[in-house]
């Protein structure tokens, strides 16, 4: 079987996309019977990687610097190329199209990953005369795939809304023996130039507006001393305050672990979250969350693992990390990292995925013997 998989999402800059298809590309090496292939637009090939191509692209404003594919026709032909059994797109812009050509070509399974709440972000941008016209698009769009996926269950009802129905819930997972609390190490606040007693909160991500770091950083100067705020990340400027401290995006996820593993909590302000991989990744190191009702970081925490306040409100916020120290942070971390492990480990979630592939590889198969045997009796 080959497995091709397409996105503009893919970069080696990290995020949940590029973390969820290199942590699929290391399960399936391990299973002689699958080959697979990602192609990206956001990658340099002259490595010679036999299993990761680029698609060619330019750079498009706005597009946190992710490159958009020339045409349809390109990532097309380097799919037909490949000859894959089943394709999976992670984004619904060229990539997608290319799939569906290719499924016509082919007559293999494609499957439509929604990894990037498009209406959203339509909406924010151009109002919601636009999101009504994203809605139509991806309705137009996601019909014609055999199969959508969706990382959280609030996507799931989102694609429902706009008229995509039978989306299935298929949520992202972790390294469990990367994020772990034994990562933990006791001088980090030394490094931090913080004493032992600070009580530290860390957000990991990108550094952009939908992620709310305004809120959070506000939050942070509002409770002040002994409360110091970790922000690991890139992408743009954080606002800053004495009690902030920056350290850069971190490609090996063993530093990203250690640094986790060695805060209190991890704090996620954003509302706009499709999934909200870095939450498990925290949960997992041993640390409790505080997070917004709003976007699907929700689906992922409860009352034993976290906290949950209201979406943009710097005094909400506030309160809920100065409340989460009220509570017993030691067994919240435990309860958050046997969650994390339970629910969330890739080797309970990549069992789940080729399932899927499976049961589509199945119906196709079964679909052209029927469409033999009806040949056969004419």
């Amino acid at each position: 079987m080959h497995l091709v998989d397409i996105t503009m999402f893919y970069a080696a800059e990290g995020g949940g996309v590029s973390t969820y298809l290199n942590a699929k590309a290391a399960w399936l090496a391990q299973r002689s019977r699958v080959r697979h292939t990602i192609l990206s637009t956001n990658v340099d090939n002259r490595a010679g990687t036999p299993a990761l191509l680029r698609v060619p692209a330019v750079a498009v404003p706005g597009m946190h610097g992710y490159r958009v594919p020339l045409t349809v026709g390109a990532p097309a032909r380097l799919m037909l190329g490949l000859q894959p059994d089943l394709i999976e797109a992670g984004d619904a812009f060229h990539a997608a199209w290319a799939a569906l050509r290719v499924r016509r070509r082919l007559g293999v399974p494609a499957v439509a990953f929604y990894h990037s709440d498009l209406a959203r972000l339509v909406h924010e941008r151009f109002g919601h005369s636009a999101r009504r016209a994203a809605g139509a698009y991806l309705a137009h769009l996601y019909r014609q795939f055999d199969l959508v996926l969706a990382p959280s269950r609030l996507m799931v009802h989102q694609l429902a809304a706009i008229g995509v129905q039978g989306a299935l819930h298929q949520p992202l997972g972790i390294d469990i023996h990367t994020f772990s609390p034994q990562r933990r190490s006791a001088s980090l606040r030394r490094e931090l130039g913080l004493s032992p007693d600070t009580r530290l909160l860390v957000y990991a991500g990108r550094f952009t507006a939908e992620k709310k770091l305004v809120v959070l950083v506000d939050a942070v100067r509002k409770l002040g001393p002994p409360y110091h705020l970790l922000l690991v990340g890139g992408g743009g400027e954080v606002p800053r305050c004495a009690h902030t401290s920056v350290i850069g995006f971190q490609r090996d996820q063993c530093v990203l672990a250690r640094l986790l593993a060695s805060c209190d909590v991890l704090v996620h302000p954003g509302d706009c979250e499709t999934f909200g991989l870095i939450v498990p990744e925290a949960m997992a190191c041993g640390l409790p969350v505080v997070g917004t009702r709003g976007g699907s970081v929700a689906e992922l925490i409860d009352e034993g693992t976290g906290i949950l306040v209201p979406p943009n409100s710097v005094d909400g916020l506030a309160a809920g990390i100065e409340a989460i120290y009220g509570r017993d942070l030691a067994g919240m971390g435990r309860a958050a990292s046997r969650k994390a492990r339970e629910q969330y480990d890739w080797n309970r979630i990549m069992p789940q995925l080729m399932n899927r592939y499976a049961g589509l590889l199945a119906s196709r198969a079964r679909a052209d013997l029927e469409a033999e045997r009806v040949c056969a009796t004419e």
